[in-house]
């Protein structure tokens, strides 16, 4: 059976391919007769429409902002962090007419095809590891690009914070209370996998620059209060979910001596210590301090952690985007704050 067209219809109305095109696209330019004629024979034919991609090749646009997302969709729409940065930038999305296309990219998969073949407009990275090579297919396409968490690229505006600075301020929070005894508990270094115990050499090494960066901030601040960072215990996990936090609480809270303080790169992750530590007949803070990031879902259970404008930074990464100043350089680095709640407190008196 021969393929139909848009040719098709408009010989068997008696008009011309345009005609036939402006039934579809530009239905204000005939009359209401004509247009009726003309949809009435492509649905006799069995024509459902122009193909999309087509026409988007022949606008130059496809009216979709993409986002390289390194995780499953399930996370996506799962991890409170990433609920509130995708509202902030489907808002963006939404308010300029435009769909949001979501790629996402899984820890240790090192595909690119995914970014060639998306029919986008522009690009928002979120959170890739340097070098990898959907990297360097994004910036091949020449399209728009907004860099969101890490990697910083020169010549891209980068949206994020001063995570040095934000996880320093979580430390000393503890360490202000009295704490030296400190555990650390870390998603998000590399894409191996590993779930244990990380050496320094494995923590220097982190693939993911936000990361690296952020558990520098937690070791200037230990060894600004005189604490040898070799002997802290650091447990790294290789998925952001409340179980492996868990599994992280019981590795840290066995030690002998046991930490008084245990900080964390995620709201989920603390949410797990604190799992961890009911499970092990601990109170917090009374005998254990926990600390999270992000301030995502975090209130309810009264957890101390960095607040970060999570939406705000979707909004803009959106905007940026649609206005088509993504081709000028710029860093944006968005406020955080120390939000203080039910889940530290000085450390029990020995």
């Amino acid at each position: 059976m021969a393929r139909v067209t848009l040719q098709t219809i408009a010989d068997r109305v008696g008009v011309s391919r345009a005609t036939v095109s402006y039934a579809f696209s530009r239905p204000d330019q005939l009359s209401e007769g004509l247009r009726q004629r003309i949809m009435e024979v492509a649905d006799e034919l069995g024509y459902a429409g122009p193909n999309p991609t087509a026409r988007s090749l022949r606008l130059g646009r496809a009216g979709a902002l993409g986002l390289i997302f390194t995780e499953t969709l399930a996370y996506a729409f799962a991890d409170p962090y990433s609920i509130g940065f995708l509202q902030g930038l489907a808002t963006a999305a939404e308010d300029a007419g435009v769909g949001l296309l979501i790629l996402p990219i899984p820890h240790g998969d090192r595909r690119s095809e995914t970014v060639r073949d998306a029919v986008v407009d522009s690009f928002c990275v979120m959170s890739l590891a340097d070098g990898h090579p959907a990297l360097a297919e994004v910036f091949a396409r020449k399209l728009p690009v907004v860099v969101v968490d890490e990697p910083y690229v020169p010549g891209h505006p980068f949206l994020g914070i001063d995570e040095p600075a934000a996880a320093a301020t979580a430390a000393r929070h503890v360490l202000r209370l009295g704490h030296r005894r400190v555990g650390v508990a870390m998603v998000g270094l590399h894409e191996d996998g590993y779930t244990g115990w990380a050496s320094q050499e494995r923590q220097q090494s982190a693939v993911y620059e936000a990361m690296r960066r952020r558990r520098g901030g937690y070791q200037q601040a230990c060894e600004e209060a005189g604490i040898d960072w070799s002997g802290v215990p650091f447990y790294e996990v290789a998925r952001n979910s409340r179980e492996a936090g868990r599994k992280a609480g019981h590795a840290l809270l066995g030690r002998d001596p046991r930490p008084t303080a245990i900080l964390t790169n995620t709201d989920v992750l603390a949410l797990g210590i604190l799992d961890a530590a009911a499970d092990l007949g601990l109170e917090v803070p009374r005998e254990l301090s926990v600390v999270g990031f992000s301030d995502s879902a975090a209130e309810e259970a009264g957890l101390t952690t960095i607040r970060q404008a999570k939406q705000e930074m979707g909004e803009t990464a959106g905007r940026l985007l649609l206005s088509g100043t993504a081709a000028e350089p710029e860093r944006l680095i968005f406020p955080y704050e120390l939000i203080v709640r039910a889940s530290t407190a000085p450390p029990p008196q020995t």
